[in-house]
């Protein structure tokens, strides 16, 4: 048993899946108190179940749900040590000339606007020395066609993720960010994409990794744990990346 984050707080907005499941799962081991939300409730609560976390309901699209989270904390916790922002989406695929309001509003409304609303809210909570850590990705820097959507919300995570470290800095609170390449999870799924049409996206992404193969949601995990402990006391603004050399 890890002993790091005992005694820790954790929160990890959409922690029923994936790498917030991951995550959920590793804070756990290293013996941290670790609060999960998610938007669907059997979902939450199967995964909460599995990890020994606390289930919460919250659409980070919500602001509404996200002060909610934070009256929910401050009664239970009246703190929190380690804030995981993860819960994010893709949404669909077109062209600028094509995209839908729908679709727009629908993927800043959780990646960004919610993503900035719970480090917004939840800032009171921290405790002095506390880690935030928030999922972005490598398409915050990358311009494929079809997917401006995406790219630009992660875009905008990252500016944010940096000024907050630096507003945060003189509390000792650490603001990093993880920015993943492909990994093991079903957020392609979620986008509404067939089998045989993600079979050939992993199949493309595979062949464009230097390392030849996806990256598993566990490692993420680890990192966020370290991240998190007290070995990365002097690391914020930071963002890493976990891409198997896809951007070299």
């Amino acid at each position: 048993m890890n002993h790091t984050l005992q005694h820790k707080v954790a929160v990890i907005t959409g922690g029923n899946s994936g790498i917030g499941l991951a995550a959920a799962k590793e804070l756990v081991a290293r013996e941290a108190t670790v609060l999960i939300t998610g938007r669907r409730k059997e979902a939450v609560y199967k995964a909460a179940a599995e990890t020994g976390t606390i289930p919460f309901i919250a659409d980070q699209a919500s602001l509404e749900d996200i002060e909610k989270l934070k009256e929910e904390l401050q009664e239970r916790f009246g703190k929190i040590d380690i804030l995981f922002i993860n819960a994010g989406i893709t949404g669909g695929f077109a062209s600028i000339a094509d995209v839908s309001v729908e679709n727009f509003d629908s993927v800043m409304n959780i990646n960004f606007r919610g993503a900035y609303f719970t480090l917004s809210k939840l800032i009171p909570l921290l405790s002095d020395g506390a880690s935030v850590v928030i999922l972005s990705s490598i398409v915050a820097a990358t311009y494929h066609p079809n997917s401006s959507v995406y790219q630009a919300s992660k875009a905008a995570l990252n500016s944010i993720a940096k000024t907050a470290a630096a507003e945060l800095a003189s509390r000792n609170i650490r603001v990093n960010i993880i920015s993943p390449g492909p990994h093991k999870t079903e957020v392609m799924k979620k986008a509404g994409l067939d089998a045989t049409t993600l079979e050939q996206i992993n199949d493309q992404l595979v062949n464009s990794i230097p390392l030849k193969k996806m990256g598993d949601p566990a490692d993420i995990a680890k990192l966020v744990a370290y991240l998190s402990g007290p070995e990365a006391g002097f690391i914020t603004g930071s963002e890493i990346i976990v891409d198997g050399g896809m951007m070299l």
